[in-house]
């Protein structure tokens, strides 16, 4: 049996989230040099032509799968509000906020994996993503400013170190579920360690930030 084609659609704002939906799957598990646009085409529901036509050429619908896996990472983040909780809560709880969606979309990491293979060139050419990044250090220097203000975080931490920390050990815990696996025989996904691990990386940021303390 074959599998079916799904429908073309005319609806242009579907048929370009369609399109890259698809292509975020093929690049995330292809890489850039192995994803092909005609394989792309192939499993959208629209043709070669008009993804030509939305995205330009695959280098340009790479840079605008980028682009959109990091404005998702973003908009989720923006939803949160933390302003209500004691600074250590809220640092605690975008850290963990970030565990869950580095956990859920894995197509993220293997995309920044990606891209840093190709050393960060097509990232680069798109016009404002630093700007538009920025959002994750300013909620981060929110809370840092409340924190410090009141003596409950060390007045040396930066919102760019925390954003490291979180960053770093989300990552980790994607990209090298199978190498530390074959070398430790941990799955770092275990569902019954899950929330141990959750918890120690809301222990280990929230730990740095404070004034010399650690948490209970």
């Amino acid at each position: 049996m074959t599998t079916a084609k799904p429908k073309r659609s005319r609806d242009p704002v579907r048929t370009r989230q369609n399109i890259l939906e698809v292509a975020t799957s093929e690049f995330a598990e292809k890489g850039f040099d192995g994803a092909r646009i005609d394989e792309i085409a192939d499993k959208t529901a629209t043709t070669k032509r008009m993804l030509y036509y939305y995205f330009g050429d695959k280098e340009a619908l790479y840079r605008a799968v980028l682009e959109n896996a990091y404005r998702e990472i973003r908009t989720e983040e923006s939803l949160v509000d933390v302003d209500h909780l004691p600074p250590s809560d809220a640092l605690r709880d975008v850290a963990e906020r970030t565990f869950d969606h580095h956990e859920s979309h894995p197509d993220f990491v293997r995309l920044v994996t990606v891209e840093n293979m190709q050393r960060g060139k097509h990232i680069a050419g798109i016009e404002g993503i630093a700007e538009s990044q920025r959002s994750a250090l300013d909620a981060l220097e929110a809370i840092l400013v409340r924190g410090q203000a009141d003596g409950e975080f060390r007045a040396d931490v930066t919102a760019l170190d925390l954003h490291i920390l979180i960053s770093s050990y989300c990552i980790f815990r994607m990209a090298n579920r199978h190498t530390f696996a074959t070398l430790f025989g941990a799955d770092l996904l275990d569902r019954d360690r899950r929330d141990h691990l959750r918890r120690m990386l809301g222990d280990v940021v929230v730990g740095y930030a404070r004034n010399g303390q650690l948490t209970n």
